[in-house]
């Protein structure tokens, strides 16, 4: 079980990009999320083929190929199954199980991504503080999971 997010739920934008445009991680803390994310095992970063330039995709290395559509935020195209947004943003968009990204919607941790076309898309909100870092790495860890199958 996930314990609920503090605080109050940040604003995010309502036309697209679907960013966070508030409670965005402090810049160093953001550069901890990034540095912690492409050292997790078998990423490799690289270009979001969905998201604004200065977004980061979260690729794996050992599979290129989605297994299914809903397990990836550029279905068809390379499997992506996370993009971290950048610096002026700081959030996280990723899949995971609808059931599962549901939860972290329910305690305060993310909403569904704003063009999302299977319910398994979610914006994550940018880290705050170390607790915080930790978790949405662990939600990150999650999302390649899911997306590996």
């Amino acid at each position: 079980m996930t314990l609920p997010r503090r605080g109050s739920t940040p604003t995010t934008s309502t036309e697209g990009p679907h960013r966070q445009v508030d409670q965005l991680a402090p810049p160093e803390l953001w550069g901890r999320l990034v540095a912690a994310v492409f050292a997790l095992p078998e990423v490799v970063e690289g270009h979001s083929q969905v998201s604004p330039a200065s977004s980061r995709a979260v690729f794996l290395t050992d599979r290129e190929v989605e297994s299914s559509p809903e397990r990836s935020l550029a279905p068809g195209k390379r499997l992506e199954p996370v993009h971290l947004h950048g610096v002026d943003d700081t959030s996280v968009h990723l899949v995971l199980p609808e059931a599962r990204g549901r939860e972290l919607v329910d305690v305060g941790w993310a909403e569904p991504h704003g063009y999302a076309d299977f319910g398994t898309e979610f914006m994550v909100y940018g880290p705050r503080d170390e607790d915080e870092l930790a978790t949405v790495v662990g939600f990150v860890s999650e999302s390649l999971a899911f997306a590996r199958g």
